[in-house]
């Protein structure tokens, strides 16, 4: 290859159907998807060396791994992340981290401007976190939190549109005429987890390989009924 365009690899696992993909600069060259089964840790590294075989890269030719860190499934972002490391620490790779919600923001239309994004926390809770948009991006208008979905329903700016996988569990529980993304923009898309990759790649945004960590507000399920015996 003889574009000096960075060369990125994406690793998406927050949601149940995850993807590894391939891109040079602001351009997705090639997508492999994951089994929705979330067997990510079965199918992720193969996968990766399959797609860089199929576009004649080295693993060495990578200049960073944008990789998601949430919120979303525990064991996926475990699996997503610890990959990422891996390839980073023996490539050279740069690492950066991707926030899941940021990508979901970029994803709603035009006519969006206030922005609920959700995530399913279980127990009857959601992530949840706001955006506001400022000409053609989005910028964080609340932290990050785990709110009860009800209490959260119940004090929501009406004018804010919502989005997220969340509402696969959640949309039903909606009242009418709530402003709602389409439904194929709840989950990371490639272009535009390269879009948020490429825009902290450009602002000189590097993790460090060992402190790098997913977005955990709360234990897993399993840590929490262990806590509750």
């Amino acid at each position: 290859m003889t574009s000096m365009a960075p060369v990125f690899l994406l690793i998406e696992t927050s949601c149940r159907a995850g993807f590894v993909a391939l891109a040079t600069g602001e351009e997705v060259r090639r997508v492999g998807r994951l089994d929705e089964s979330r067997k990510h840790a079965r199918d992720l590294a193969p996968l990766t060396a399959q797609i860089l075989e199929e576009e004649n890269l080295r693993p060495g030719e990578v200049d960073a791994v944008l990789v998601s860190i949430g919120p979303g499934s525990y064991t996926g972002l475990r699996v997503g992340v610890m990959s990422a490391k891996t390839f980073a620490y023996a490539t050279g790779a740069h690492l950066i981290g991707i926030e899941t919600m940021d990508v979901i923001a970029q994803q709603a239309p035009p006519d969006f401007q206030l922005l609920d994004v959700i995530v399913d926390a279980q127990q009857d809770r959601i992530y949840v976190q706001r955006y506001r948009r400022e000409g053609d991006r989005w910028r964080q208008d609340t932290e990050l939190a785990i709110r009860y979905f009800t209490d959260w329903l119940n004090n929501r700016p009406m004018e804010a549109g919502i989005s997220g996988p969340g509402l696969e569990r959640f949309a039903n529980r909606l009242p009418n005429k709530t402003k709602v993304v389409a439904k194929e923009l709840w989950f990371p898309q490639p272009e535009s987890f390269l879009r948020v990759g490429w825009q902290n790649f450009a602002a000189g945004k590097r993790d460090d390989l060992w402190t790098l960590e997913p977005l955990y507000l709360r234990p897993s399920a399993a840590e929490e009924k262990f806590q509750q015996q």
